[in-house]
């Protein structure tokens, strides 16, 4: 666990890092995951790291957390249903989605917005609450009416073969647990991970590294608790404080 304050050189850190367990001879650069938060992140990291070893072609795992997630549901989502060209909805499709749940099922917008149905909806995904516990803790008219829509929303998702941007974090830990040997293969792919941005994980990032880091317990996080500004789209700073727990 490495603490690093705003402009410190968080990115410098994880870059030679990559750079030190290639050129040592310890890891292969494909057996290496480095996940960032934003793809601009993610860029500067593999040019930097191509410009230390000086390689222009490099076989590293480099990307945000949603485009490492959607490399592996490509190769592996039939384990849930889906086909491998499934689509990704953008926030105007889900809304586009959500309005027309919302006409067949007479949703007043007075009681509840499309747009925050669907924030809503992206905050239980964020943190791992399945339409079905929703479903069971509702008690008022718009607990009832939000879980009957989210319960709606991903069974019309599924019959469209798409996932929206929270799915994709979330799909991985069920392919894990319906079939161990996909698990078993991506742990054996990635055998030292390193993240950038650690403050800002929630949930479901955290049981995706903490599964994919289980079989040879090498992970790498680098991260600030004074920076995490994201607690309001389900972001978990306990990840770090509680990180060598």
């Amino acid at each position: 666990l490495i603490f690093a304050g705003a402009g410190s050189g968080k990115t410098r850190v994880l870059t030679h890092k990559v750079f030190h367990l290639v050129q040592q001879g310890l890891f292969e650069p494909e057996e290496i995951l480095a996940v960032t938060f934003t793809n601009k992140a993610a860029k500067e990291m593999e040019t930097r790291v191509k410009n230390l070893l000086s390689i222009d072609n490099l076989s590293l795992s480099i990307g945000t957390f949603h485009s490492i997630c959607a490399k592996i549901l490509r190769e592996d989502i039939k384990v849930l249903g889906f086909s491998n060209s499934f689509a990704i909805y953008d926030v105007k499709d889900q809304l586009d989605l959500i309005k027309v749940l919302f006409e067949q099922n007479n949703i007043s917008k007075n009681i509840i917005s499309p747009n925050q149905l669907r924030n809503q909806i992206s905050l239980y995904k964020n943190k791992m609450i399945d339409p079905e516990t929703v479903k069971r803790k509702a008690r008022t008219r718009l607990e009832k009416t939000i879980s009957n829509t989210y319960s709606e929303y991903q069974k019309s998702l599924k019959i469209n073969d798409a996932l929206d941007f929270d799915d994709l974090l979330t799909f991985p830990l069920e392919i894990f647990d319906k079939k161990p040997s996909v698990l078993k293969k991506y742990q054996n792919r990635w055998k030292y991970i390193l993240v950038d941005e650690y403050q800002d994980t929630n949930r479901a990032q955290f049981e995706i590294l903490t599964l994919l880091a289980k079989e040879h317990q090498n992970i790498c996080v680098v991260g600030d608790d004074d920076q995490s500004i994201y607690g309001w789209r389900g972001a978990d700073v306990s990840n770090i404080l509680d990180f060598e727990n």
